[in-house]
């Protein structure tokens, strides 16, 4: 006699075949090499975007979006609901946490060049989660409507109206209006909650599509492999599991404050900046001088910033022609020097 883990097993696999998806993935194999642990981060990511998706919904089962509206119900979230300050703090916690694998992952990508052919196209999907990513925690950071929300939104808008010619007219598709107002949060609320989860799933289906498409980069390090299914997933759940509690602790010990209620005509705080994944990229227009080349000092940084991420996207493509000699000695300096300038900026930012 079957138990009942057994007959619904098989009833499954009737309808499923899930002994052959079983088969299949006992049959990849993942490379063993020094390296390896960095397969892990990816797995990561997509865990905590699912404890995202979680968090998120249950908090929309009590948030209000409106400027009257939305920072009494997040504290109502936070004082009333049972649990409710957990959920919250877990998914604000969890956002920082996930930003900061898709960066360890996309670097890691990067130094083991695995965006060379023929996974052009997987680097290319993560670069645009990488920017979906982003865009989530700049929707969603006004959503509390608290006061340093709203004057970090005001100064990252800003920015946006500094594009030639088009500024203006995006600032005003942005915000709604020429100013930060509710109209602006209702924007931020439909891109956090509706348009950017739908980019992200399809662009995750995408990029998971391509990574078991041309499976996992090996190097020439890798002298033996390990079965993808059970010993890799093991371990990458395994890993699911610090990193859920990483979270739980986090959310625990330093939950998620809220701070003051936004006022349009108060005055900005002293020292107001962006959150850390922005703060580079704030510090650099900021030390910029206010005029350069004979043309504003912010809208060059502007175009430079814009060019590095349009080459960081193309990475793949200008590598390739490359003088062989000097390849690797220009990736290094790029990999190296870019995230020892983004680290030594993010530092000087908050200590500016």
């Amino acid at each position: 006699m079957k138990d009942i883990s057994g007959v619904l097993f098989d009833w499954l696999d009737a309808r499923l075949e899930l002994r052959r998806w079983i088969a299949v993935a006992r049959h990849k194999a993942v490379p063993v090499h020094r390296g390896s642990v960095f397969y892990y981060a990816g797995g990561v990511c997509l865990f905590l975007f699912l404890l995202q998706l979680v968090s998120g919904i249950l908090l929309l089962m009590y948030y209000r979006v409106g400027a009257d509206s939305s920072y009494e119900s997040v504290r109502y979230i936070s004082s009333q609901v049972d649990f409710g300050w957990l959920i919250r703090s877990v998914h604000s916690w969890g956002a920082n946490i996930m930003l900061v694998f898709v960066f360890v992952h996309m670097f890691s990508v990067f130094f083991m060049r695995a965006f060379r052919k023929p996974r052009e196209l997987t680097w290319m999907s993560g670069c645009v989660l990488l920017g979906v990513c982003l865009a989530f925690g700049f929707s969603g950071y006004l959503l509390p409507w608290n006061e340093l929300a709203f004057f970090a939104t005001k100064v990252g808008t800003d920015i946006i109206g500094q594009v030639p010619w088009v500024g203006h007219w995006l600032l005003r598709i942005v915000r709604g209006g020429d100013d930060v107002t509710g109209a602006t949060l209702a924007r931020f609320f439909g891109l956090h909650v509706a348009v950017l989860p739908a980019v992200l799933t399809l662009a995750v289906a995408a990029h998971l599509g391509l990574v078991q498409l041309q499976g996992m980069a090996d190097t020439q390090e890798a002298k033996k492999t390990m079965p993808f299914f059970p010993d890799f997933f093991l371990r990458d759940v395994m890993l699911w599991l610090v990193a859920l509690n990483a979270v739980a602790v986090l959310a625990v010990f330093f939950p998620w404050e809220l701070g003051k209620k936004a006022e349009a005509l108060a005055s900005a705080p002293a020292g107001i900046k962006p959150e850390w994944y922005f703060l580079a990229q704030y510090q650099f227009l900021k030390v910029l001088p206010p005029r350069l080349l004979g043309l504003p000092g912010e809208l060059l940084g502007i175009g430079a910033v814009g060019a590095v991420g349009v080459l960081w996207l193309l990475t793949p493509f200008w590598e390739d022609v490359l003088p062989r000699p000097r390849k690797e000695a220009v990736l290094r300096l790029v990999g190296w020097g870019g995230l020892a300038l983004l680290i030594a900026l993010t530092i000087w930012g908050y200590c500016s």
